[in-house]
Formats: C-alpha cells, sequence, structure tokens
C-alpha cells in the first residue's frame, strides 16, 4: 500500500488474532509498529518470531483503566516520535442472554471496546492536533454494530456505539487533517471466536450463512485496516468497512 514505509502506528490489542496480524501486515509494509495488549507472556510469546529489527515495541496494559490508557499511548508517541496511524482493535466478546447478563459483565464489554476506544482516540487525536500532525484512526467494530445477533447484547451495543463514534470523530477531526474510519468484519477464523463458539459450530455457520462459504482470516481483516491506514485511501472518511464474505447480503 502506498505512503506507509516509515509510518508510526499503535495498534492496540496485538497479541493474537486480528490484532497479531495487522501489527505483522503494517511491519511488511515498512512501518514502526508500537502494539499492547493484556497479557504479557502472550504478548511476548506472539511477538518474539517477528522479525523487526528495531521497528517494534510493546507493552502489557489494562486499557479499561483510563489512567493506564492515557499512559500507554504516551509511552507509544514517545516511542515512535509521534503516532500517524492508530489501529483501535484491542476488544472482547461474552455470549450470554439478554435476561441473563450481569451489569458487571455489561460494564466490562463496554468498558473494553466502547470506553477504551474512546478513551486511546481522543488521547491520540489531542497529541495529533497539537503537533499539527495529520493522521488515521481506525477503530475496530463488527458486523454487529449494523444488526443484531442472540447472546451479545453487550458486544452489539458496544460495536454500534464505536460505529457511531467513529462517524463523529470523522465529522469533528476531519478539519485537523485527520481521517477516521472503522472496519466491520463479520465471521473470522480468531482465537476469540473459536473460544466462542467451538469448531462444529464454526463449520455450520459458515456454511449457512456466508455466501462466500467460509469464514475470513485475521489476515484478510488486518489487509481492510491497513488499506485505510494508507494513502490509497485518502479520500475515504467516517466510513465503516465491511469484511464479511457477503454476510449481511443475506435477507
Amino acid at each position: 500500500m502506498r505512503g506507509l514505509r516509515d509510518k508510526a502506528v499503535l495498534v492496540t490489542g496485538g497479541s493474537s488474532g486480528i490484532g497479531l496480524a495487522t501489527v505483522r501486515r503494517f511491519l511488511d509494509e515498512g512501518s514502526r509498529v508500537f502494539t499492547c495488549a493484556l497479557d504479557d507472556g502472550e504478548l511476548h510469546d506472539a511477538l518474539t518470531p517477528l522479525v523487526a529489527g528495531d521497528r517494534l515495541e510493546s507493552m502489557a496494559c489494562d486499557l479499561r483503566s483510563p489512567a493506564v490508557a492515557s499512559d500507554m499511548v504516551e509511552r507509544a508517541d514517545a516511542w515512535l516520535r509521534g503516532i500517524d496511524v492508530l489501529v483501535n482493535n484491542a476488544g472482547i466478546a461474552l455470549l450470554e442472554p439478554f435476561l441473563e447478563i450481569s451489569t458487571d459483565d455489561w460494564d466490562r464489554v463496554v468498558e473494553v471496546n466502547l470506553r477504551a476506544v474512546f478513551v486511546v482516540a481522543q488521547t491520540v487525536a489531542r497529541r495529533m492536533v497539537e503537533a499539527g500532525r495529520h493522521g488515521v484512526i481506525v477503530n475496530m467494530a463488527s458486523t454487529n454494530a449494523l444488526g443484531g445477533e442472540a447472546g451479545f447484547a453487550h458486544y452489539n451495543a458496544s460495536k454500534g456505539g464505536v460505529l457511531q463514534l467513529t462517524r463523529t470523530m470523522a465529522v469533528e477531526l476531519g478539519v485537523h487533517g485527520i481521517r477516521v474510519n472503522c472496519v466491520c468484519p463479520g465471521f473470522i477464523d480468531t482465537p476469540l471466536n473459536e473460544r466462542l463458539a467451538g469448531e462444529d459450530a464454526m463449520v455450520a455457520y459458515e456454511r449457512d450463512n456466508i455466501p462466500l462459504g467460509r469464514r475470513g482470516t485475521a489476515d484478510e481483516v488486518a489487509a481492510a485496516f491497513v488499506f485505510l491506514a494508507s494513502d490509497d485511501a485518502s479520500f475515504v472518511h467516517g466510513e465503516a468497512l465491511v469484511v464479511d464474505g457477503g454476510q449481511l447480503a443475506v435477507m
């Protein structure tokens, strides 16, 4: 993709699945990457095989804490010497019927999937504006932001919030030269989805619900993040890029 070599990129949730694939893809594009994740051991094990020289740094942190999230951005900004691209990817999902969701579980999902996205994006955007630095912010939404799915009321609500947050950020930040978009993946082959559904359910779902007849890959979603961050998407702003193999096209 055009315009990504030597860019300074912050990717949250970079220890597995889509986040790890996104870290790899930006490194392949010649970018410098700072990433974070909750579990220090998982982060170390995931990043150690990557051949990145001095172009990769990371830290373990819990983004549910606004103070910790802001500190992470400060450390990333210092190491990267300014942030050009934020990929706001970190998120969680719980499978629970609406009538059984506790307020603790509701808060946990919303804190990670929506509030942390807001805090990280706001902190990064403020630094971009103060430095007079044009940049790109890409948030992780979901096809669940565009339609309801049973068992995921808290997840659906959080991702719907990310979609509307993205649109509002685009309206306000465009004047500062900051492009803002989000990616809406459908059914993707990730460790999180396998834990939630199990392989048999995943096979049945992709057969019955996805016109392409298969689940997506983390690399395919990473490609969407990289495209939206690149100069090839220089006039794409305030959009939700769906990556779902036709899933939402089914009536």
